[in-house]
């Protein structure tokens, strides 16, 4: 089965932006677009398509080697109509529609990983920050293919979940395949409640500001603000330079929270545009006047687990000429869901739209390309040479240089911490401050 089916979740809302996931949050919009009602126009129905479908619901009724009730035939013609459309519409029945719809508190318990069904196993999209799955070292990319002991394979993706959920405190282990390692590996984790911080910031250096977003939740966009604010504080009466956006592993979240990130930063324009077949689909959301950072530099950092509403923000800074985007090309989710609940008391999640970007462009299955593009590598400090570096100063009776600033021998230590700890990071700061300089000039 290729649907996705949300899981242990962060979702209230109508329309699903962001990754659809077994394991995490997802993206969510406040309004829900209109889905015209079935209308069977000069078409008609398709009374030979559905005489067959009777046809075999009656021959497996009266011929299948085990009885099979008609709320589980029906119930799985219905998915399999649904899978057949494409990897993200679903249908829900009471039980995972109710875990859908728990709540957009930030909180919920399992092992903090955003997943996709692909080739019949589970692949993870995006490890969450600071949850078991990160602190065991799941990457994105990954292919989980037995859960305990129990074969991914054959599974659907809701059945794996299920099997990944437990108790809290309980462990479970995965066996992982990840591209570069020959063999399969396993990793023993401990079920945990997850508790998502949407927003996080630091000072890297003088005047140079950190802000990660780890996913888009519905106080995103005020969590950004009071991060600005406070670096701005902290970089004194300078300011602030720049800021490093961190978006690498953020598999979405709510479309209302993509357009408060962007709008944060641009001053006019387009933010994101949604499209879609139905009528009262098509929305735009524009930018208000006002930037946070009054125009300073800004590098942001994606990779392939950057996906849906982090592709809303990249796409718009990027077609601003904003920010610069750096790292990894990012997933390449660009549909909507809008989530339709049903009478029983299940629901159809149904792609119904796409989305683009203020130049129009749809990133479905390309994704953002960044502009600067870099490899995470490792990075390990070279050993002290013996040798005495030798220049003026050391000669007799060197002149002194009275304007010269004092050795920052902190500063020095600190980046060759950050080039070890995350070079991607090293690197956005080196080019942060290569656009703060030219603009300065």
């Amino acid at each position: 089965m290729r649907s996705t089916i949300r899981s242990a979740l962060l979702i209230a809302g109508s329309i699903i932006l962001g990754m659809t996931a077994a394991i995490g949050p997802s993206a969510v919009a406040q309004s829900q677009p209109s889905v015209a009602p079935a209308d069977d126009g000069d078409q008609g129905l398709p009374l030979d398509e559905l005489r067959t479908f009777v046809e075999i619901l009656n021959r497996v009724k009266q011929g299948y080697v085990e009885d099979v009730s008609d709320q589980n035939l029906l119930e799985n013609s219905i998915r399999g109509m649904l899978d057949g459309l494409d990897p993200h519409s679903a249908y829900l029945n009471k039980e995972e529609f109710r875990e859908l719809s728990i709540s957009t508190s930030g909180k919920f318990g399992g092992l903090g990983i955003e997943v996709q069904l692909q080739n019949g196993f589970v692949r993870v999209v995006a490890p969450i920050d600071d949850s078991p799955a990160a602190k065991a070292g799941i990457q994105a990319g990954d292919l989980i293919v037995r859960i305990d002991d129990a074969a991914v394979k054959g599974m659907s993706l809701s059945e794996a979940v299920r099997k990944m959920r437990g108790d809290v405190g309980s462990d479970i282990t995965l066996t992982v395949l990840r591209e570069g390692r020959d063999e399969p590996f396993k990793v023993t984790l401990k079920r945990a409640v997850v508790r998502v911080e949407s927003v996080k910031s630091r000072m890297l250096d003088r005047g140079y500001g950190y802000v990660r977003i780890t996913q888009f939740s519905s106080n995103t966009g005020d969590a950004l603000k009071q991060a600005i604010e406070t670096l701005q504080s902290k970089a004194g009466a300078d300011g602030l330079h720049g800021i490093v956006l961190d978006l690498r592993n953020n598999p979405g979240g709510v479309l209302s929270a993509a357009v408060d990130v962007s709008d944060a930063f641009l001053d006019s324009g387009g933010i994101v545009s949604i499209r879609g077949r139905a009528p009262n689909t098509d929305q735009q959301f524009d930018a208000n006047p006002g930037d946070m950072l009054y125009g300073a530099p800004m590098v942001v950092l994606v990779n392939e687990g950057s996906a849906s509403a982090s592709e809303i923000v990249a796409g718009a800074l990027q077609d601003d000429s904003r920010a610069v985007i750096m790292g990894h090309r990012t997933f390449g989710k660009g549909s909507v869901q809008t989530l339709i609940p049903l009478a029983n008391g299940a629901a159809l999640k149904l792609t119904t739209a796409r989305y683009y970007t203020p130049s129009g462009r749809s990133i479905q299955a390309e994704g953002i390309q960044p502009d600067v593009g870099i490899q995470d590598v490792n990075v390990t400090a070279a050993k002290a040479s013996s040798v005495t570096p030798f220049s003026e100063a050391d000669l007799a009776g060197a002149l002194a240089n009275e304007s010269a600033p004092p050795q920052d021998a902190e500063q020095a230590r600190t980046e060759d911490d950050l080039a070890a700890d995350d070079y991607p990071l090293y690197e956005a700061l080196n080019l942060l401050k290569g656009l703060y300089i030219l603009r300065s000039r």
